[in-house]
């Protein structure tokens, strides 16, 4: 909305920055972050009001019995200041934050409902696996169809880039409608599974946003795509306001979500967040570089894989304490903060290797 205030430069030149992705992203930061701060006590009051708290699992790690009845479904808070900022701040005629907006409305409402179920229908199983599964397919069968039916860069429409190469790119053909859509459900379901300790997971989507706030600027500028040897994506600039307006939310929900938390994500954005990164990695070409600038994601979804396959194929022993594997070293005695602390400083260090790849080439 705030995009088209800079048609009035002839009266005032200075509103001539509001045409600029880089100002605007920087607009939607601090606008999301604030909105956070003025909402976030009035959202979690009333989710108070109404007994929304955490349920704890009783074959969960002892500690975490004294976060029972926390409040829950605070997810609601990143939601709804992301989409104001989005509205606020992004060019809602481009069709990759119509993308964005569709994939983050849906996996919303398949994670609301999840929380719905379990914390005011009291139901602990939650919305069917069913369900979320659906919708989680639904999305990415949009997303990934859309794509194809107006690719982002038409002679790279089924490739993907290697990264820390130069201009090497490998054909998928029809298998890249595959690979699309598991980069975004799987994306969903990692930062969903990641959401288990007080700001793990707000804090960690912040690094894994911002390398895609670089990486889709990028894409959609001809200029530095060209100079640095990426693949160009017209249009794709404009995502990068989502997604900083997406990290403006979470540090604005982290503030309530630190240790100790005052209120929970829960399924509500934890499911969204995932997904809409996964959408902008497809649509910006830069698919393979989400596992590794959001490889805290990748790993607690390893973690996870590996402890089932172990307690299946080896008669029930296990390699973690616990998965997913931030778990795991809560019950090696590390104590909570710390934990997620260091999880942080392994995801700086993460986006750091991932942007060194538009050097690295």
């Amino acid at each position: 909305m705030l995009y088209y205030v800079y048609q009035l430069k002839d009266f005032f030149s200075p509103l001539n920055v509001f045409q600029y992705i880089s100002f605007r992203a920087g607009g939607a930061v601090i606008t999301s972050f604030l909105l956070s701060l003025m909402i976030g006590p009035r959202l979690i009051a009333r989710l108070r009001r109404y007994k929304i708290g955490q349920i704890q699992r009783a074959d969960g790690p002892k500690s975490h019995l004294s976060k029972q009845g926390t409040t829950t479904m605070g997810g609601l808070l990143i939601l709804i200041t992301l989409v104001v900022t989005t509205l606020l701040w992004a060019r809602v005629d481009n069709r990759f934050i119509l993308l964005l907006l569709f994939t983050t409305i849906v996996l919303a409402f398949a994670g609301w409902m999840d929380d719905y179920t379990k914390l005011v229908k009291k139901n602990p199983q939650g919305a069917s696996s069913a369900f979320k599964f659906s919708l989680q397919m639904l999305t990415a069968i949009v997303v990934v169809g859309y794509l194809a039916s107006d690719p982002p860069n038409a002679q790279y429409a089924t490739s993907i880039a290697i990264p820390y190469t130069k201009e090497v790119w490998i054909n998928l053909g029809f298998l890249y409608a595959a690979l699309g859509m598991f980069v975004i459900i799987g994306a969903s379901n990692a930062v969903n599974l990641t959401d288990g300790l007080d700001g793990l997971a707000a804090g960690s989507i912040v690094f894994t946003a911002l390398t895609f706030v670089i990486l889709t600027y990028a894409a959609g500028n001809v200029k530095i795509a060209s100079y640095l040897k990426m693949i160009y994506v017209e249009g794709a600039g404009e995502m990068s306001v989502f997604l900083a307006a997406m990290i403006g939310s979470c540090l604005g929900f982290l503030w309530f979500n630190a240790y100790p938390a005052e209120v929970f994500m829960g399924d509500t954005s934890s499911l969204f967040l995932g997904g809409a990164i996964g959408t902008a990695a497809i649509a910006s070409k830069q698919e393979l570089l989400l596992p590794v600038a959001g490889g805290i994601f990748l790993l607690e979804t390893l973690s996870v894989i590996l402890q089932m396959g172990s307690f299946k194929l080896r008669r029930k022993k296990r390699l973690f304490l616990m998965a997913p594997i931030h778990h795991h070293f809560e019950l090696k005695g590390i104590a909570e903060p710390k934990v997620t602390v260091r999880f942080w400083i392994l995801g700086i260090m993460l986006m750091l290797l991932a942007l060194s790849s538009l050097k690295i080439r």
